[in-house]
């Protein structure tokens, strides 16, 4: 059976007490819809990503437009065979997207780069005058990205604004681009990262409306300018032009992801380690990976569902 896999978001004031009962309304939602997968919510609006049933999915959408604020919703669809959640998450948190900054709200607190849609993100991003930017953690931008973009080669987004101060205004000086073009998987953190960078002075900042998802649909592979496969956070790990599953797979150790390539390294076990993470951990951990790999094995010989894996 095909599922529907729904990534959304949007940037929409919300009081604090407000959220506790559209969390209600959405797991409700999903109880009877068939809808697993993650969403977040905060006094600065919702991001999430769930599948199921296409029916269902459309179902927790239509439930979120029905909010005025998320009439506009963002949404990139995608496909897939097998369910990628074990359930639905649904948590209030801080920030929808958590770089540290809280007078850093898109929208609600000041404006954001000017968006570029898919099918002209090439002509921008090959203009030797623009400055181009990939704001994903270093280990997404391993697995694919666009030619020639820079990598912050950030840990986390809250790395960002450091960045930003030791690297990207230097550069900035030196370089004197017309324009800074921004990118990540759904929109989402290249649009509050480049509402960071008005606010700290930078001019001609733009990103990709929709993010990779919304150009690996728009544009032709055949002349694409991406290169190697999406990063996504669900357990189909990544996905390729198509939009459909990829190659990589994550290590249950650490929760990176890993190349057919890596998986043939001695230094792969499955569930236990991998080039990553080989020296990282304590044979105390090794073992109780090993046990919980062992555990995950046998409820998939008895067709039994699995929660799954925990990265350390």
């Amino acid at each position: 059976m095909s599922l529907r896999v729904a990534a959304f978001y949007r940037f929409a004031a919300f009081a604090a007490d407000e959220l506790p009962r559209l969390r209600t309304a959405l797991l409700h939602c999903a109880a009877t819809s068939g809808v697993r997968g993650t969403v977040l919510l905060a006094t600065e609006g919702i991001n999430g990503t769930v599948s199921g049933p296409p029916a269902g999915v459309e179902e927790l959408l239509s439930l979120l437009r029905s909010d005025p604020r998320l009439a506009a919703l963002e949404v990139k669809d995608s496909t897939t065979t097998q369910q990628p959640f074990h359930r639905l998450k649904v948590r209030l948190k801080r920030e929808i997207v958590t770089m540290g900054q809280p007078n850093v709200a898109p929208y609600l607190a000041g404006p954001v780069g000017t968006h570029v849609p898919a099918p002209q993100w090439d002509a921008l991003i090959h203009d030797p005058t623009t400055l181009v930017i990939d704001t994903r953690n270093s280990y997404e931008v391993a697995i694919g990205s666009f030619t020639g973009a820079i990598d912050p080669h950030t840990t986390s987004f809250g790395d960002f604004p450091a960045w930003v101060d030791t690297h990207l205004r230097p550069l900035v000086e030196t370089q004197q681009p017309e324009r800074i073009a921004l990118f990540c998987t759904g929109g989402i953190r290249c649009e509050k990262a480049t509402s960071y960078l008005i606010q700290q002075g930078f001019k001609g900042v733009h990103h990709l409306q929709g993010g990779i998802l919304s150009y690996l649909e728009a544009v032709p592979e055949a002349r694409s300018s991406w290169q190697g496969e999406c990063f996504v956070f669900d357990q189909r790990v990544a996905v390729n032009h198509q939009l459909e599953p990829g190659q990589h797979s994550l290590c249950h150790a650490c929760g990176l992801p890993l190349t057919p390539a890596d998986r043939d390294l001695p230094s792969y076990l499955e569930g236990v380690s991998c080039l990553h993470c080989l020296n990282r951990f304590s044979a105390a951990d090794r073992e109780r990976f090993a046990e919980r790999q062992r555990q995950m094995q046998l409820a998939r010989g008895r067709g039994v569902a699995h929660l799954g894996p925990q990265p350390a």
